[in-house]
């Protein structure tokens, strides 16, 4: 009885690891980008990505309100289908290196 306590924790420990390898792995897939990033954070980090949104028909990037919106936010706003341009914002870093 003592021995399967052991190999449960075990069991349990395992898979734990498991999950936070896959989630690093999807986080890094991501380039730490969601539909959730804010406008303002993307141009803290990189403001060369203004071009990638403008691009995408964004052009008031540069407008104070719009620095807290979020990528889905802006995108329903602008009648832009969201998936596309987060899609051409995790491309824009992953070319970057950012």
């Amino acid at each position: 009885m003592r021995y399967l306590s052991w190999i449960i924790l075990l069991l349990v420990l395992i898979l734990l690891l498991i999950q936070t390898l896959r989630e690093r792995r999807q986080k890094k897939e991501n380039d730490g980008v969601t539909g959730d990033t804010t406008i303002g954070e993307l141009l803290e980090r990189d403001r060369g990505v203004a071009k990638i949104l403008m691009a995408q028909g964004m052009h008031c990037v540069g407008c104070p309100s719009s620095t807290g919106e979020s990528l889905n936010e802006a995108a329903r706003v602008h009648g832009i289908d969201p998936e596309a341009l987060l899609s051409a914002v995790r491309t824009y870093f992953q070319d970057a290196g950012t």
